[in-house]
């Protein structure tokens, strides 16, 4: 398990009730409204993107109290992540399921332990109160990573501004922060300033006490201890319209009760703290098995309470502005499926990868709207299911409690937030380099950075050598793309002119300030006659070697450059220039400039690619279709230039020296020595040198990034 950690300046802020700033360093303003379990772990991980947290909360905690809840792997994935082990609170593994009648008849018990290994993490069950008092502490505590949440007690919100991100508090005070997060449940203040008209919660016609009791009362009890089969175990009893569910927690220590019923039946109010008695319970259930009533008979009184289980309307959208609602508040869940809790983990684990770490304040709508992007549809469905699982027992129907378990349990928020952040970042610069492997996102290289910025490599260094010779204009004209028409020479004689041309480049951003080196071959006086009979004039180039795998793939992929690797060595004397190209050791290629002597006419000299001063690079791109039915076809083929007028930056001489000799020594060597070049190289050697014509040195500032590059059509 990867830790969910980011590094913070560790600057502690806040903002003052009477919205006075007390902080100067940077890091969002969050105001949390609520500090249920979906706040306190938003919190958690917004402190630990470096933001500045404060949590409002109505209650005191002063009466706290609580049942159990289930940590199914998609939350206790969550709260590794954000440094909360579940066996540390003594939340107990879920090991069996077993499912009764209403009489007692046994119709299922499945084995969870071996299904358990499917899952990245344990399904847990724990006790409320202890989950909820180590988020509080993981939220406040000095210790943790990032600024102290600040927890307010006794706080209520009477009013929410989602354009300006402030509060009114219930005595009056105005907070201001950079973003409101509503996790104020189901009955939320939050919520009203979400969507077009006011949702409120409904009642679904079942209520349900909770209450806890000890499981060895029940052990040491000869009516109830055969329920027993097992630690972990959850059981539940089916009625008709009713159903009790019982599961441990607290290290198999207490037993949790859930019993769901017609509401007409109970006195339930729509707040789960609501006190109930042991009589109204057991006339509930009266009619169910003895053994299962034995269980009821046990419950804690000062731990028995019943609610109405409250339903509401799938809403429109979760945000405004520079607010947004998670768990219960975004969408209360009935209890059937035990991911309530698991659910508002989520929302917050995806708010905490959304509003990251130097975020600017005017980002936040934006992000909301992705937050909300995210989690709706997963939402939504799990509080589906859990509508589906809670239905009344129809004659041949069959409930299947855990028949979601795959979707509610198979995802893992963080990292399913970080790769739709990502992907949504990547949407933002449409005007950006893919390339393979496509999976990581948009490839950096030398005329982008990874988030798609252009690079600037006005401070890059060049430096070229070419050896400029007169050769046979049919051994060159061969070396045009097979069976492709429109390229041609502008001279209609036998001889051409073509040049060796070595580039060592430096100082690339994109490098890291490193760089590499490349040789390639140029034949000038080259043109080609489109379809329309237009003529673009350059110099063709049919092998670029470097020395490097980035810039060959980035030059192939993104431009169509007829790239290829080769070791490239260059040595450097007070009068010399010597280049040596190999592969795994095998020399094919010297390439020597002798009697260099500084020349003063920059004007006549040139840093361009090619050595000359040419009007552009004229290439013939192709790439093959894939599968062995396609030998032979291509994806894609068609003729590129590109236009040195219009590289961006123009490179700038600084320096140049003209050799008094130089030479050109090929060796194709065999197939043995070059297995993967041999082709290319021996018809390299074939070409004749006539007659050097010129050799020189360059050096200057300033390296195109090749941008302008484009299809002839």
């Amino acid at each position: 398990m990867v830790a969910f950690t980011i590094q913070t300046n560790g600057v502690t802020n806040g903002v003052t009730p009477n919205g006075n700033s007390t902080h100067s360093s940077h890091g969002l303003d969050v105001l949390i409204v609520g500090a249920g379990i979906a706040g306190l772990t938003a919190a958690i991980g917004l402190r630990k993107q470096g933001h500045h947290v404060q949590v409002f909360e109505q209650s005191r905690f002063a009466t706290e109290t609580g049942a159990a809840v289930h940590i199914a792997p998609n939350a206790n994935g969550i709260l590794k992540r954000l440094g909360l082990h579940a066996e540390d609170i003594e939340a107990n593994k879920m090991e069996r399921f077993t499912e009764y009648t209403s009489s007692g008849h046994e119709l299922r018990s499945i084995d969870l332990v071996e299904p358990n290994k499917l899952w990245q993490h344990d399904w847990r069950l724990a006790h409320r109160i202890r989950l909820h008092e180590v988020l509080k502490k993981l939220a406040t505590s000095k210790d943790e990573q990032g600024p102290p949440a600040v927890l307010h007690l006794n706080s209520g919100v009477a009013e929410v501004d989602p354009r300006e991100a402030s509060l009114i508090l219930t005595n009056g005070d105005v907070v201001r922060g950079d973003v409101v997060l509503g996790a104020d449940g189901v009955h939320s203040v939050c919520r009203r300033k979400v969507g077009g008209e006011l949702v409120k919660p409904f009642s679904s016609g079942k209520s349900a006490f909770r209450f806890l009791i000890n499981r060895r009362a029940a052990l040491e009890d000869p009516i109830t201890q055969g329920l027993f089969r097992s630690a972990g175990e959850l059981v539940t009893w089916y009625g008709t319209d009713r159903r009790v569910v019982m599961y441990p927690t607290s290290n198999n220590s207490l037993l949790n009760f859930v019993c769901i019923h017609p509401e007409q039946e109970s006195e339930a109010g729509e707040d789960w703290t609501n006190d109930s008695n042991k009589d109204a319970l057991l006339r509930v259930f009266k009619d169910f098995d003895p053994k299962c009533l034995a269980l009821l008979s046990k419950a804690d009184p000062d731990s028995l309470k019943s609610w109405k289980l409250l339903d509401m309307p799938v809403l429109d959208t979760w945000v405004n502005d520079r607010l947004a609602l998670l768990g219960d508040a975004a969408h209360p869940f009935l209890p059937h499926q035990g991911q309530g809790a698991g659910v508002a983990m989520e929302d917050a684990a995806a708010l905490s990868v959304v509003l990251e770490k130097g975020l600017k304040p005017e980002e936040v709508p934006a992000r909301l709207k992705l937050y909300e992007t995210i989690r709706y549809e997963r939402a939504n469905r799990i509080q589906e299911y859990s509508r589906q699982v809670g239905k009344d027992i129809q004659k041949d129907s069959k409930i299947n409690m855990i028949e979601y378990s795959n979707y509610n349990f198979g995802h893992d928020e963080f990292d399913n937030s970080t790769q739709r952040l990502r992907e949504w970042k990547w949407a933002q610069t449409p005007q950006i380099y893919w390339r393979m492997p496509v999976a990581f996102g948009p490839m950096p290289g030398p005329r982008q950075s990874h988030a798609g910025v252009v690079r600037d490599a006005v401070e890059s260094t060049f430096t070229t050598a070419s050896i400029k010779f007169k050769t046979s204009r049919t051994v060159l004209q061969n070396l045009f793309p097979p069976g492709v028409n429109g390229y041609r020479f502008k001279s209609p004689g036998t001889v051409a002119y073509c040049s060796f041309s070595c580039t060592t480049l430096n100082k690339m951003q994109w490098l890291g300030g490193t760089g590499y080196n490349h040789i390639g071959l140029y034949i000038h006086g080259v043109e080609y006659v489109k379809p329309d009979g237009e003529v673009i004039s350059g110099t063709y180039m049919p092998i670029l070697f470097e020395s490097l795998t980035d810039p060959i793939v980035s030059g192939r992929e993104e431009l169509g450059m007829p790239k290829l690797y080769s070791a490239i060595d260059i040595y450097r004397g007070a009068e010399s220039y010597r280049i040596k190209t190999s592969w795994q050791g095998s020399l094919w290629g010297n390439f020597r400039l002798d009697g260099l002597q500084p020349d003063d006419d920059l004007a006549a000299a040139t840093g361009k690619v090619s050595g000359e001063d040419d009007d552009g690079i004229l290439v013939y791109r192709y790439m093959p279709k894939v599968g062995r039915d396609f030998k032979g076809q291509s994806e894609a083929e068609y003729p590129v230039f590109v236009p040195f007028a219009e590289e961006r930056p123009q490179p700038v001489t600084r320096r140049v020296w003209k050799a008094s000799a130089a030479s050109i020594n090929i060796d194709a060597l065999d197939w043995d020595a070059l297995p993967t070049l041999h082709h290319v190289i021996s018809r390299l050697e074939e070409i004749p040198v006539y007659e050097i014509v010129q050799a020189k040195v360059v050096e200057g500032v300033g390296v195109p990034d090749v941008a302008v590059a484009r299809r002839i059509v």
